[in-house]
C-alpha cells in the first residue's frame, strides 16, 4: 500500500514541477541574446549572430562585407557542384573503361547483353574519396546557408541567392555535361 501511496505522490510531484519549468513561452519578443535580439521574422537590421557568437556585423561596412563574403561562398558552392559534375561524367568513362578491362570486351556503345544495368562501378580510392570529399564540402556550405537563412537577415538571404545564381549562371553548364551522350 505504501509503495501506491509513493506512487501516486511522485506523480502529482512530477506534475507539478513539469508543468512549467519556470520558463515564460510567449514568443511575442525577440530571444534575448548576450549580444543583441534574435529577430523572428524578416529585417534589414544588423546585430545579427552569423554561425558564431564572435560573428555580429553591427555596423554597415561589416554587413557589407558578410554579405560580399556569403555571395563569394555561394558562388564557390556552385563552382563544386560544377566540378562534381565534371568529374562523375570523367570518373564514369573510367569504371566503364576499368570494368571492360576486367571482362576482356571494348568499351563501345554495344556492351553485352545486361552489362549496363548490372554494371556497378569498381571502387577507386582517388575517385571515391575525391567524390566523398567535395560532396562533404558542399554539404557544409549549404547547412551553412540554410544557418544563415534562419537568422531572417534580409540581406544575407539576398546574398546567398544573388551568388547561388551567378553562380548557376557560370559554372551550370560544367554540372551538366553529366547528362551528355
Amino acid at each position: 500500500m505504501n509503495w501506491q501511496l509513493l506512487a501516486l505522490c511522485l506523480s502529482c510531484l512530477s506534475q507539478i514541477c513539469l508543468a512549467d519549468n519556470g520558463m515564460v513561452m510567449s514568443m511575442d519578443d525577440g530571444m534575448t541574446l548576450a549580444v543583441g535580439n534574435m529577430l523572428s521574422y524578416l529585417h534589414f537590421t544588423p546585430g545579427d549572430t552569423l554561425w558564431f557568437l564572435g560573428w555580429v556585423p553591427e555596423s554597415s561596412g561589416a554587413m557589407v562585407g558578410t554579405c560580399i563574403a556569403l555571395f563569394m561562398l555561394a558562388v564557390i558552392e556552385r563552382w563544386i557542384a560544377a566540378c562534381r559534375g565534371v568529374m562523375e561524367f570523367h570518373w564514369s568513362q573510367q569504371a566503364i573503361i576499368i570494368a571492360s578491362d576486367k571482362l576482356n570486351i571494348l568499351p563501345t556503345r554495344s556492351y553485352p547483353i545486361g552489362f549496363i544495368k548490372r554494371f556497378t562501378p569498381p571502387f577507386i580510392p582517388a575517385h571515391d574519396i575525391s567524390r566523398g570529399v567535395m560532396f562533404a564540402a558542399q554539404t557544409l556550405l549549404n547547412y551553412l546557408f540554410m544557418l544563415t537563412v534562419m537568422t531572417f537577415q534580409l540581406g544575407f538571404i539576398f546574398s546567398l541567392v544573388v551568388g547561388l545564381g551567378v553562380g548557376e549562371t557560370l559554372f551550370g553548364r560544367f554540372g551538366s555535361v553529366t547528362h551528355v551522350h
